[in-house]
Protein backbone atom coordinates (compact mmCIF):
# COMPACT_ATOMS: atom_id res chain seq x y z
CA UNK A 1 0.00 0.00 0.00
CA UNK A 2 1.61 3.59 -1.09
CA UNK A 3 1.98 6.32 1.55
CA UNK A 4 -0.65 8.93 1.61
CA UNK A 5 2.08 11.36 0.33
CA UNK A 6 2.43 12.29 -3.23
CA UNK A 7 5.77 11.18 -3.68
CA UNK A 8 8.48 9.85 -2.10
CA UNK A 9 11.32 11.84 -1.02
CA UNK A 10 14.52 11.19 -3.09
CA UNK A 11 16.81 13.05 -4.44
CA UNK A 12 16.48 15.08 -7.87
CA UNK A 13 20.00 13.69 -9.09
CA UNK A 14 18.71 10.21 -9.27
CA UNK A 15 16.67 11.18 -12.03
CA UNK A 16 18.60 13.76 -14.26
CA UNK A 17 17.60 12.83 -17.22
CA UNK A 18 13.77 12.90 -16.57
CA UNK A 19 11.59 15.99 -15.89
CA UNK A 20 11.62 15.24 -12.07
CA UNK A 21 8.27 17.48 -11.74
CA UNK A 22 6.08 15.43 -13.79
CA UNK A 23 7.31 12.33 -13.10
CA UNK A 24 4.17 9.62 -12.20
CA UNK A 25 5.52 7.94 -9.21
CA UNK A 26 2.57 5.61 -9.29
CA UNK A 27 2.71 4.40 -12.81
CA UNK A 28 6.16 4.73 -12.80
CA UNK A 29 7.21 2.66 -10.07
CA UNK A 30 8.77 -0.27 -11.71
CA UNK A 31 11.59 2.32 -12.92
CA UNK A 32 12.07 4.59 -9.95
CA UNK A 33 12.71 1.50 -8.26
CA UNK A 34 14.62 0.38 -10.19
CA UNK A 35 16.12 3.44 -10.32
CA UNK A 36 16.76 3.33 -6.33
CA UNK A 37 18.49 0.13 -6.72
CA UNK A 38 20.81 0.73 -9.57
CA UNK A 39 21.92 4.72 -8.01
CA UNK A 40 20.38 5.51 -4.37
CA UNK A 41 21.98 5.05 -0.93
CA UNK A 42 20.38 4.00 2.19
CA UNK A 43 18.58 6.96 2.42
CA UNK A 44 16.91 6.00 -0.89
CA UNK A 45 15.92 2.33 0.09
CA UNK A 46 14.08 4.03 2.66
CA UNK A 47 12.18 6.37 1.17
CA UNK A 48 10.71 3.43 -1.65
CA UNK A 49 10.24 1.34 0.88
CA UNK A 50 7.98 3.65 2.80
CA UNK A 51 6.25 4.48 -0.06
CA UNK A 52 6.32 1.50 -2.59
CA UNK A 53 6.34 -1.34 0.48
CA UNK A 54 8.96 -4.37 0.49
CA UNK A 55 5.96 -6.34 -2.09
CA UNK A 56 7.11 -4.09 -4.65
CA UNK A 57 10.15 -3.51 -4.68
CA UNK A 58 10.69 -7.15 -4.52
CA UNK A 59 8.67 -7.66 -7.59
CA UNK A 60 10.56 -4.64 -9.09
CA UNK A 61 14.39 -6.47 -8.54
CA UNK A 62 12.94 -9.67 -9.64
CA UNK A 63 11.80 -8.34 -12.90
CA UNK A 64 14.54 -5.90 -13.41
CA UNK A 65 16.34 -6.46 -16.60
CA UNK A 66 19.94 -5.53 -15.13
CA UNK A 67 21.40 -5.14 -11.74
CA UNK A 68 25.25 -4.89 -10.61
CA UNK A 69 26.72 -7.71 -8.90
CA UNK A 70 26.28 -5.36 -5.53
CA UNK A 71 22.45 -4.76 -5.94
CA UNK A 72 21.45 -8.32 -7.02
CA UNK A 73 23.48 -9.95 -3.89
CA UNK A 74 22.11 -7.51 -1.78
CA UNK A 75 18.17 -8.48 -3.06
CA UNK A 76 18.67 -11.71 -2.81
CA UNK A 77 20.21 -11.80 0.83
CA UNK A 78 17.35 -9.09 1.48
CA UNK A 79 14.45 -11.08 0.38
CA UNK A 80 15.91 -14.73 0.95
CA UNK A 81 15.82 -15.04 -3.02
CA UNK A 82 18.06 -17.70 -4.70
CA UNK A 83 19.81 -14.79 -7.52
CA UNK A 84 19.05 -17.62 -10.13
CA UNK A 85 15.34 -16.47 -9.86
CA UNK A 86 16.33 -12.82 -10.54
CA UNK A 87 15.60 -12.17 -14.58
CA UNK A 88 18.84 -9.89 -14.53
CA UNK A 89 21.07 -13.06 -13.26
CA UNK A 90 19.23 -15.34 -16.34
CA UNK A 91 19.59 -12.50 -18.86
CA UNK A 92 23.06 -11.92 -17.85
CA UNK A 93 23.60 -16.02 -17.94
CA UNK A 94 22.15 -15.98 -21.53
CA UNK A 95 24.56 -12.80 -22.69
CA UNK A 96 27.95 -13.37 -21.71
CA UNK A 97 30.23 -10.35 -21.58
CA UNK A 98 33.15 -11.06 -24.65
CA UNK A 99 36.48 -11.86 -23.79
CA UNK A 100 39.11 -9.09 -23.56
CA UNK A 101 42.66 -9.71 -24.34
Amino acid sequence: MMDTQNKPNLPKTLFWDADYQTIDWDDKWQWVIERVLERGDLKDWKAIKSYYGLEKIKRAALQARWLDATTLSFCSNYFHIPQEQFRCYTLKSLNPAPWVF
